[in-house]
């Protein structure tokens, strides 16, 4: 299909080289005559929020800056370069100390210097994170993506959350170079990286920078084509909204690119253990939401999804699903659903050796303690959360539900066994 000479003009090109998707929206509408009002009614919203969506350099919605774009005629990679991170300039504005452009300078003292950092935990190393994406940094070709990705998941298998916040920003740049080179299997890879980004800001509480990275993960997602990356981006994002108190988009997410994963008739275990993840979140969403039997029928048809699923689930996935993982969702159904009963019943039989990561093994458990709380043990509840943090310290240590836990528990039962034990490991995050 040709592309209108607007979009290989001057102004178009610059625009899209200054980052600026809403200008280009605006060129787009001016040059078919249409007023705000017009496109607003086109892709239903006012012509206030058409002028807002124009003006704005910080995306707050990326659908519907898609929505507008696709109105106005602007092509796929004129808009994917308009959204992409500004790469990494140096200005006169930006203060270096020595030490700082040394290790810029030298990338073993870079790798020192982001070792040290990741010593002082996750918190301090948002900042890090935050910079890179806003301006990606300069890519430091420190090795092959896909074997780096493959460590990084580890990290998060791991609970080890601070080492890939100090790891990620190397890995988007990186991710971010090779993208250029337009393969959809590149354009995937650096999908998956800011999907893996978006699960490790989630656990932290971080939610608007996990919405920010969730969108560019669809982004990427749906230029490479790419149903397993799509339907990784689309859990994060659904996973956000659902933080964000918008269960009814999540839900509406889920179902869609769990309609989009069905369809490609799920030839693969990957395709299944994601189809059946899927399920498995849209069962939680819906429990959030108080809808009883829609929870409970998902989740049965999660477990018939996953039935013929490998138990020990091959590294590196973008879907590390297994039978055991769908029977520990079940636990987190049932206690969204404030039966606290029902989902110690449904976690009496599981074992941490049904887990082969770190993560998952204190996620049961720390899903097994939110149940014990609940129910109003407090001794089963300590010890549940030990387990998970001899598991996974991370776990307990930087989710916030979880420290809230072990908050309560060490104001209302201090003397119990194990108390100051965690109290002491969450104050050291």
């Amino acid at each position: 299909m040709s592309v209108d000479p607007l979009w290989n003009s001057t102004t178009a090109v610059e625009l899209a080289a200054q980052r600026r998707p809403g200008a280009l929206i605006r060129l787009g509408r001016e040059h078919r005559s249409w007023t705000l009002a017009a496109l607003g009614d086109r892709i239903g919203c006012s012509p206030a929020t058409v002028s807002r969506l124009e003006r704005r350099t910080r995306i707050v919605d990326l659908a519907l800056v898609h929505r507008a774009a696709l109105e106005v005629g602007v092509p796929r990679h004129i808009l994917t370069t308009s959204l992409a991170p500004l790469p990494a300039t140096a200005t006169e504005a930006t203060r270096v100390t020595a030490s700082q452009r040394d290790a810029e300078e030298d990338p073993m003292r870079r790798r020192t210097l982001l070792t040290a950092t990741a010593a002082a935990g996750p918190a301090a190393l948002l900042m890090g994170l935050d910079d890179a994406l806003a301006a990606t940094p300069a890519p430091p070709g420190a090795g092959p993506l896909d074997g780096r990705l493959v460590g990084a998941r580890m990290l998060y298998d791991k609970g080890a959350h601070a080492p890939l916040l100090a790891a990620l920003p190397d890995l988007i740049a990186d991710a971010h170079s090779a993208a250029a080179s337009r393969q959809s299997l590149d354009q995937a890879r650096l999908s998956a990286v800011y999907s893996l980004t978006s699960a490790v800001l989630i656990k932290l509480g971080s939610h608007d920078r996990a919405r920010l990275t969730a969108d560019r993960a669809r982004t990427w997602a749906e230029i490479a084509g790419s149903p397993l990356a799509a339907a990784a981006a689309a859990r994060e994002l659904a996973i956000v909204l659902r933080h964000q108190d918008q269960t009814d988009a999540a839900q509406r997410l889920m179902s869609s690119a769990a309609a989009e994963l069905e369809a490609t008739e799920l030839r693969t275990d990957a395709t299944a253990a994601a189809y059946a993840q899927m399920l498995c979140t849209l069962a939680y969403t819906a429990a959030r939401s108080g809808q009883r039997t829609e929870a409970l029928a998902m989740t049965e048809e999660a477990r018939r999804a996953a039935r013929h699923l490998p138990r020990v689930v091959p590294p590196g996935r973008l879907f590390n699903l297994s039978p055991a993982a769908v029977d520990l969702y079940a636990v987190g159904v049932h206690w969204a659903l404030g039966d606290a009963g029902a989902a110690l019943e449904a976690g009496k039989n599981l074992r941490p050796e049904q887990f082969p990561t770190a993560e998952r093994k204190a996620r049961m458990s720390t899903d097994m303690a939110r149940a014990w709380w609940a129910w109003q043990r407090p001794e089963q509840t300590a010890r549940t959360l030990l387990d998970a943090y001899r598991a996974s310290p991370g776990e307990v240590r930087d989710r916030p539900a979880i420290r809230s836990i072990v908050n309560e528990l060490a104001e209302r039962h201090p003397r119990t066994s194990g108390v100051r034990e965690l109290q002491a490991a969450v104050r050291r995050a």
